[in-house]
């Protein structure tokens, strides 16, 4: 074994990941990476019942959208809600935002559907930049103000659907690809 070659080798890689670190590249990378997974149709979201029944949502709670607007959870009683939990730094929130604006606009004219993509750094202004510089059609808000307890989550991304009755019927941490006609239709026929 030649050791020169072999510390030059890794020497090499470990450049090239220190590269896509400092520069800020490497959740752009790996989120570019993450999205073709998911155009795979390999990674797709899991439609049994959430053993969640029994739990209302809890629509305390307010929110900032990226034009200084206050959104009231509230306000979203009594419809269907795609929710989901992303933060600017996170590989696979940006691999499955581009799968869930395309989702969005094929339900968007749905009455009693609505989506809200919660931004959950801790600099508004890092969410609202990510997002300014993104074609995406799907309404985004920041949590200025925090989460109330039905949203707070071990991991991001993480993707919840509230009833028009208030009750949670799908909870899925980590990333998935939901424009797929089968979870376009559990949407419309809540």
């Amino acid at each position: 074994m030649d050791w020169k070659k072999e510390i030059k080798s890794w020497g090499l890689i470990l450049a090239f990941f220190a590269f896509l670190y400092f520069t800020g590249l490497l959740p752009v990378v790996q989120g570019a990476l993450q999205s073709v997974l998911l155009s795979t149709g390999l990674i797709k979201p899991k439609l049994e019942r959430v053993d969640l029944t029994n739990k209302n949502f809890d629509y305390a709670g307010t929110f900032q959208d990226f034009d200084g607007n206050t959104i009231r959870l509230a306000d979203y009683k009594g419809k269907t809600v795609f929710i989901n939990l992303w933060a600017s730094w996170c590989g696979p929130c940006r691999a499955e935002m581009p799968h869930i604006s395309e989702l969005y606009k094929s339900v968007q004219d749905q009455e009693n559907l609505e989506f809200l993509m919660i931004g959950v750094d801790n600099d508004y202004q890092k969410s609202k930049n990510f997002i300014e510089g993104k074609s995406w059609s799907f309404p985004a808000v920041h949590a200025s103000y925090g989460l109330n307890k039905s949203l707070l989550s071990e991991s991001i991304p993480t993707t919840l659907v509230v009833n028009p009755e208030g009750k949670i019927v799908f909870y899925q941490e980590g990333m998935s690809n939901f424009n797929t006609d089968e979870f376009r239709d559990f949407l419309i026929n809540q």
